[in-house]
């Protein structure tokens, strides 16, 4: 099964925040933490990374707290998901310096690697201005 990691799954509940309250100023970490029952260690680490490849800023001082460094529909969702997790791979095969021992009689690497491609540029089109919108597509049931 396919799924973000908790640090992936943080960090956008984290920036989703920042952007839905960025007319009110920054917003703390411990509101974030608070508002979703983020362990504070975790989601400082989580904030530093998004703030190190400029994502967000951080402010100093007793008003701190954290911001958009971008409009949200100039941030995508793929960025952020690289910021906190590197690549984007599906699989172990598809990172350069795989040791995979099925590499050499392996029949599903260039389907699998169609999968990852679809997956990146779903990720990649889709804007946190989308996400604040709340104009994402309901899930629904496959059967």
């Amino acid at each position: 099964m396919l799924r973000f990691t908790k640090r992936a799954d943080y960090g956008l509940m984290a920036i989703h925040y920042i952007a839905i309250h960025e007319d009110r100023g920054s917003v703390s970490a411990k509101r974030i933490a608070d508002e979703f029952g983020i362990p504070p260690e975790l989601l400082a680490k989580i904030l530093q990374r998004l703030a190190r490849e400029r994502l967000i800023v951080s402010y100093n001082g007793p008003k701190g707290g954290y911001a958009l460094a971008r409009r949200p529909a100039e941030i995508s969702v793929g960025q952020v998901v690289r910021a906190l997790e590197g690549p984007i791979n599906i699989v172990e095969c598809m990172e350069s310096d795989s040791d995979c021992p099925q590499m050499a009689r392996c029949n599903l690497r260039r389907p699998v690697q169609k999968i990852q491609v679809a997956i990146s540029q779903m990720l990649d089109s889709m804007s946190l201005a989308e996400l604040v919108a709340n104009d994402v597509p309901e899930l629904f049931a496959i059967r």
